[in-house]
């Protein structure tokens, strides 16, 4: 019989405000649509520490990865400080995956910002671009080949961090070309690779693009927010992607994630975590643990929180 997972889980990716600050200009009630996400005004309220624990208290979350939130651009390392100020001692931020906007001129000095904090651990700059506006993410299309961008991307390296790649499926096959020019670098693509055309013809383009970067060895995928273009979603809608997803990258390179407060969006994060745990259950114990713990721990780098005794080893 399936035996579905049930030991501690590292939620390798979700996200917090307090929208007191004013700083998360993409949730203010004047700024529509965004990334085909669908209406936003649920997510206007503020999510802390202890609204995260509480949505997850059902599950053996024993640490998370906090990944940027859509900060105001013009003070990347302010949300970084902040998240140094919130209660993590139960897990939640133990890691942080912090926004640089790469092409900028202050780049090299934001990454040493950035860098100083130690829970800092990669950097994402969204990508995601699309002709509709009410779909888009990034500002402009073309940016992984922009020469500023990738000078910026380049600089990771010095300081060992990651870059979370957040592309929608068109973008799919430059980013394959862009994890080949850097091989050395650890990317990790977000969300499954965001198919957010649900026809058969969008969907084949992005089977097709998510196995063409998947021969990149320095690639690994992030298995979250499936629901995020799946607003009717079933078990039998999601399964296929999740396949998918570890059919191309293996168990070794795929990391379960809630994409939390955002999927909540569409589903509440039982039927998230429920989901995952029920379509994985035909794995192995050992497949199911990478999956939901040891791929997080290695490439988000939680190896000291064992040593000390804070996670399991």
């Amino acid at each position: 019989m399936p035996k579905p997972y049930a030991g501690p889980i590292i939620d390798a990716h979700h996200h917090l405000w307090d929208l007191g600050l004013g700083r998360h200009p993409w949730l203010a009630v004047t700024a529509g649509e965004r990334g085909g996400l669908g209406e936003l005004g649920p997510l206007r309220r503020n999510y802390l520490p202890e609204d995260y624990r509480r949505d997850a208290a059902r599950h053996d979350v024993v640490a998370t990865v906090h990944v940027e939130a859509g900060w105001a651009s013009d003070d990347c390392v302010g949300e970084t400080r902040w998240l140094e100020t919130l209660d993590k001692s139960r897990g939640a931020a133990a890691r942080y995956v912090v926004h640089v906007p790469l092409a900028s001129p202050q780049a090299p000095a934001l990454l040493e910002a950035q860098a100083t904090f130690g829970r800092v651990v990669g950097v994402r700059d969204i990508l995601s671009w699309d002709p509709d506006p009410a779909r888009r993410f990034a500002v402009r299309d073309g940016i992984m080949d922009d020469p500023a961008w990738r000078a910026g991307l380049a600089l990771l390296a010095r300081h060992g961090l990651s870059f979370d790649l957040m592309v929608f499926p068109r973008q799919l096959g430059d980013a394959a070309r862009l994890a080949a020019a850097f091989p050395d670098q650890q990317f990790v693509l977000n969300h499954c690779g965001s198919p957010i055309d649900r026809d058969a013809d969008g969907m084949r383009r992005w089977r097709d693009g998510l196995r063409l970067l998947a021969e990149h060895d320095n690639v690994a995928i992030k298995i979250s927010d499936l629901v995020a273009y799946d607003h009717d979603w079933t078990l039998d809608s999601l399964r296929p992607v999740v396949l998918h997803c570890i059919d191309c990258f293996g168990t070794k390179r795929a990391m379960f994630g809630s994409d939390f407060p955002v999927a909540g969006l569409h589903a509440s994060f039982d039927e998230v975590y429920d989901s995952f745990k029920t379509i994985a259950a035909d794995l192995s114990a050992d497949e199911q643990a990478a999956l939901f713990f040891g791929n997080a721990k290695r490439i988000y780098r939680l190896d000291d929180l064992s040593s000390a005794g804070l996670l399991p080893a």
